[in-house]
């Protein structure tokens, strides 16, 4: 792995830690429906690309000339991921559902091997895959916590929009790589019309409730330039230019680190399981990024 490419897995690693701060700023306004959120969010990150845009003299117009395929791989990419989950939430048990939508990350190092080698696909190295294992084996522990973990008949529906949320997310970021000659900012205009379309959504679906003070505000604001918003203009540039195997395994240090952000605030309580599942997804995020190591050796 090269210097750029090591930059580029960094910068993705700083995705991951951002998203591990949405169940937390979530938890400032569980009352604003979740399209409603969605659509908020994205806009403000939206805003935040425009300025960046600005700032380095990126002509927005130009980009937006992209293919429509293009268009409909990032749109379908982060709208698309966060109707389906929001689906899923509805109408299957959160735990299962959160634990099916969690095989993104074990998917996205499985598919990496469909790229091109230069691209940076091929064969699997083993420690790519016991790393992934280990990570899933990790948001089994959290996820559970200990609880009866039956899937149930009636919910099928709800388990199949957390596969194909899954899927979508997994197939948006590995299929990011094959794109890699569209800018980052194009995300900016994915951003807009994912907030367009999350808002009609919160329109046919949802009642507005507006946050009741400034602490909402600040945490919807913290929403669109990190966790939901931010952070997919680093994880776009990361999976374009980084080591998609490792972020792949990397990844579920997000729902590792979101549980230990929650204990540390006293919104959760820290449990056997916890400690456990850190030890697995830490050893396997490590054992993933060791690859780099194995092959520098060869």
């Amino acid at each position: 792995m090269n210097n750029n490419s090591s930059r580029a897995t960094i910068i993705g690693f700083g995705a991951i830690i951002l998203w591990a701060g949405l169940a937390f700023l979530v938890s400032f306004v569980n009352e604003v429906p979740p399209f409603q959120l969605v659509g908020m969010s994205f806009f403000i990150a939206f805003i935040i690309g425009l300025i960046t845009s600005i700032i380095q003299r990126k002509n927005l117009i130009e980009i937006a000339k992209m293919p429509l395929k293009i268009w409909a791989l990032g749109v379908g990419g982060l709208f698309g991921y966060h109707f389906l989950l929001f689906i899923a939430m509805q109408n299957a048990p959160i735990l299962q559902a959160n634990l099916i939508n969690y095989l993104w990350p074990l998917l996205i190092v499985l598919f990496s091997t469909l790229l091109p080698k230069s691209h940076g696909g091929g064969k699997l190295a083993w420690w790519h895959i016991i790393g992934a294992l280990l990570g899933l084996f990790g948001v089994i522990l959290i996820v559970s916590n200990g609880n009866d973990f039956a899937f149930s008949s009636n919910a099928i529906f709800g388990y199949m929009a957390a596969g194909a949320a899954a899927f979508v997310w997994a197939t948006y970021s590995v299929l990011s790589r094959l794109v890699s000659h569209i800018p980052t900012h194009a995300v900016t205009l994915f951003c807009l019309v994912t907030a367009l379309l999350a808002s009609f959504a919160h329109v046919v679906f949802e009642q507005t409730v507006l946050p009741q003070d400034l602490s909402q505000w600040l945490a919807i604001l913290a929403l669109g330039i990190g966790p939901v918003g931010g952070a997919f203009y680093l994880w776009d540039y990361a999976m374009k230019q980084g080591d998609i195997k490792v972020l792949g395994a990397g990844a579920y240090l997000t729902p590792l680190l979101s549980t230990l952000i929650l204990v540390g605030f006293g919104i959760s309580q820290a449990s056997s399981n916890l400690w456990l599942a850190s030890i697995a997804i830490s050893a396997g995020a490590m054992l993933a990024a060791s690859g780099v190591l194995f092959s520098r050796r060869k």
